[in-house]
């Protein structure tokens, strides 16, 4: 069976112009499907990316809340409340809000306001420079330094600038796990300084920040929200809520889906079709085998090695192009928003399995047809 293997390798690279187009078509095919899957979880990633900075494991939220971005105030009253449930170590609240920032230069720049609570700062992030206590200072604010500290005139610790027509000044400079996804800068204060500078409805409070005395007790504390008409979920629930608000009820799910079928189909096309010609032109070989007394299976195995090998080292070179790509645009563009998952790769290599599956049947049907008579008769 070794030199059977050996035997349909060489055919297949014997003829390099067939099989160059074969791999390119399967490497194109590939390429496009990892590029989408990738670039839609970057964005899945960079939306629930306050889930994973602030780091709460339980988030009280409104039930018609779907991310972050889009929270719906709640009454104090929900505070008091969560503080009473038994198995709560400590709730505090956080306020998220957008605001206008006026730069030295005259111009504006959107920001996000993340209040913390004055007490804890419960989901304050890591500082690279500055002392975390300096927030309680007069107009103080804490800027991130992600993809998008540039917006801001790259502040440093002593800048002022104007938000909603307060003046503010930085304290601290900070770093989270994940960017944001819409491209505007953050900013870190007290919760008071907030609700104070950003207009608000009658309810101020965004989200309620749970910490569990045990992870017994999670189960317990949604049951007693869910009673109070609010949803407790852990910090992996909000976040798979987020994912499932993008990828169902807005179009960005449906273009990835759309564009990854059409690769796939494009994939496809080509190698079923050139690998389809290929067989057509080594018929006499295949023939010549089969009167020298190759039997069926020996050339259905040589016909799936051939179209095995070929989209395998397809999708090699396709996943390494589609890395390579991304790297570059991430060294072009800080706020590029893509990532390579196993569950992505994993997809892409079972679309490639199928590929190899249907290029080898459609050639298998036709080998197994020829006789060496119809070889030998011209």
């Amino acid at each position: 069976m070794g030199g059977i293997f050996r035997l349909a390798l060489k055919l297949l690279m014997n003829d390099r112009g067939k099989f160059s187009a074969l791999l390119m078509g399967v490497t194109f095919a590939v390429f496009l499907m990892v590029m989408m899957m990738s670039m839609f979880s970057g964005i899945l990633l960079r939306a629930s990316s306050s889930v994973e900075n602030v780091g709460a494991q339980i988030w009280i939220i409104d039930p018609a809340v779907n991310n972050v971005s889009s929270s719906i105030p709640m009454p104090d009253y929900v505070l008091d409340f969560a503080k009473s449930i038994h198995g709560v170590k400590h709730a505090e609240p956080i306020y998220f809000g957008g605001a206008l920032v006026k730069l030295s230069d005259g111009t504006y720049q959107g920001v996000n306001v993340i209040g913390l609570d004055d007490v804890t700062l419960y989901g304050r992030p890591l500082l690279l420079e500055g002392n975390i206590e300096d927030i309680f200072a007069e107009n103080g604010f804490i800027v991130v330094k992600d993809a998008e500290y540039d917006k801001l005139e790259n502040p440093k610790i002593g800048t002022e600038f104007e938000l909603n027509d307060h003046r503010g000044k930085i304290v601290g400079i900070a770093q989270v796990p994940q960017s944001g996804l819409f491209g505007v800068p953050t900013l870190y204060t007290t919760y008071h300084r907030a609700i104070t500078y950003i207009p608000s409805s009658r309810f101020t409070m965004s989200f309620v920040l749970v910490e569990p005395k045990t992870a017994a007790d999670i189960s317990y504390i949604q049951k007693q929200v869910k009673d109070l008409g609010y949803q407790a979920l852990t910090r992996e629930q909000f976040t798979q809520k987020i994912s499932d608000f993008y990828k169902f009820k807005t179009g960005m799910g449906m273009n990835v889906l759309i564009m990854t079928i059409i690769s796939f189909i494009v994939g496809l096309s080509i190698s079923g079709q050139t690998f389809y010609s290929f067989v057509l032109e080594n018929l006499d070989k295949f023939g010549a085998l089969k009167a020298i007394g190759a039997k069926g299976r020996e050339l259905v195995w040589m016909i799936m090695v051939q179209s095995t090998f070929t989209c395998l080292l397809g999708y090699g070179l396709g996943v390494g192009l589609a890395t390579t790509a991304m790297i570059l645009a991430k060294l072009r563009m800080p706020d590029y928003a893509a990532q390579v998952t196993y569950p992505n790769l994993s997809l892409a290599f079972l679309l490639v399995i199928i590929i190899a599956i249907f290029s080898s049947y459609i050639s298998i049907r036709k080998v197994l047809q020829i006789q060496p008579f119809d070889i030998f008769r011209g």
